[in-house]
């Protein structure tokens, strides 16, 4: 098993995160993933990061489809392919009608099919194929027009590891099908079937099995013998997961708790947190929820946490280490990647 970690760059922190993802390449974790929501992009640091570290790969997790032409997406993917020496991983995800309508202004129609035409437009231009492509959602040149086929100019990238960050039945299946690698979230060992089943279906859907995929899933990690503890500061972020990621019709973290038998619990957080009642949504959140989505409490605990997501097929345990300072987070991520070898 293998270990990621999210970026942690926030604006005006550059340094110190950077910092610390260089010290994580030296702990020995193989990539990093640059969020992307509505503060900052998912690309931009990463250019940065290819010049700070040499072998941990660097993720965009993830590039929200349909906010950016799919010939410009390859060409940033490409890009980063070449500036990192092949360590860039192009994760991408749907993203939903909040962010997409509220934020970008577009349309949050059609968001599996578009993720699809944007992948295989992607894959397209990387290869150095002419850019010629008639789907559902993108027509390529624009019909009608003075537009013609383009290749592109830089050099191929044809081996451009692609992941998508996917939560609904339908969007795991298109991530079995067609992706590298994929970016679970809501993720609990206990209820793997609810995301891989899905998966899996995808991949025997293109001839493949779910063994070919990087599977990636984890949690915050934190040590401590009083686990008590470590359970409240952990609910304010369910709650908000399960009641402010989508609208009331659209929240496709909540379903995926939901399809794992939490729906009773989920509906209600929803409810409570959409009616402003933030703090009961909080103290709603099941301690059993937080403890099977993170991974807390003694070394023995945690070891157990980690050999349960690699008996469910997680292949890369994507952890958020506890910690006060940058410091702080490295002595939790050293003990996590010891215990990793352990298991």
């Amino acid at each position: 098993m293998k270990v990621s970690i999210g970026g942690g760059v926030t604006q005006g922190d550059w340094r110190e995160s950077s910092d610390y993802i260089v010290e994580a390449e030296r702990l020995g974790v193989d990539c990093v993933w640059t969020a992307e929501a509505w503060g900052t992009d998912a690309v931009t640091p990463l250019g940065y990061l290819a010049a700070k570290t040499s072998t941990m790969r660097l993720g965009a997790g993830i590039i929200q489809a349909g906010t950016r032409t799919p010939a410009l997406v390859a060409m940033t993917a490409m890009t980063l392919a070449s500036l990192s020496n092949d360590r860039f991983l192009l994760g991408m995800g749907a993203s939903g009608p909040q962010v997409m309508e509220g934020w970008h202004g577009i349309r949050f129609d059609r968001p599996i099919r578009r993720m699809r035409e944007v992948i295989e437009i992607v894959r397209l231009v990387s290869r150095g194929e002419r850019l010629e492509y008639h789907g559902q959602v993108y027509d390529l040149p624009l019909p009608g027009g003075e537009g013609k086929a383009l290749k592109s100019s830089a050099p191929p990238q044809t081996n451009i590891p692609i992941y998508l960050a996917t939560l609904s039945p339908k969007s795991l299946e298109l991530t079995g099908e067609i992706a590298d690698g994929w970016l679970g979230t809501s993720f609990m060992p206990e209820h793997a079937n609810v995301f891989l089943e899905h998966i899996a279906a995808g991949a025997k859907k293109a001839g493949r099995s779910l063994a070919g995929l990087d599977l990636q899933a984890g949690g915050f990690v934190a040590f401590s013998d009083d686990v008590e503890k470590l359970i409240p500061p952990r609910k304010p972020g369910l709650a908000f997961t399960l009641g402010a990621m989508g609208s009331r019709e659209h929240n496709f973290y909540n379903a995926a708790f939901q399809r794992a038998g939490y729906k009773d619990v989920a509906l209600e957080v929803q409810g409570l947190w959409l009616d402003k009642n933030r703090q009961e949504a909080a103290a709603r959140v099941p301690d059993e929820l937080v403890q099977k989505t993170n991974l807390l409490g003694t070394e023995a605990m945690v070891r157990d946490r980690i050999r349960a997501y690699a008996a469910a097929g997680v292949t890369t345990l994507r952890v958020d280490p506890a910690g006060d300072d940058m410091a702080g987070k490295l002595e939790t991520l050293g003990r996590v990647m010891d215990l990793v070898k352990d298991v």
